[in-house]
């Protein structure tokens, strides 16, 4: 079943943001499998995020990734708001 997470990050800017984005992509993780939506979104200084994902076990696969980069930036992730998805609409 598909899943939204939203993250909302005390103190996540956009250039902690960048930073972590360029680091997953150096991992191999910027396009992990299940993830079929990203946004980052909001005040630069304390950004959103929604994921949409194919289902939980993919995305706790990609925390093994996120969160030991996101630790280094010294960013605590928290918990995510986690719903299941009802239905998505493309265009």
């Amino acid at each position: 079943m598909s899943i939204v997470l939203t993250f909302t990050h005390a103190g996540f800017t956009t250039a902690l943001y960048n930073d972590a984005i360029k680091k997953l992509e150096a991992a191999g993780a910027g396009a992990p499998k299940g993830r079929t939506f990203h946004v980052a979104y909001g005040d630069p200084e304390n950004l959103s995020i929604t994921d949409v994902w194919d289902n939980a076990e993919d995305f706790q696969a990609f925390g093994q990734t996120l969160l030991p980069i996101l630790g280094a930036l010294g960013v605590d992730p928290g918990a995510p708001a986690i719903s299941p998805v009802h239905n998505t609409i493309f265009g």
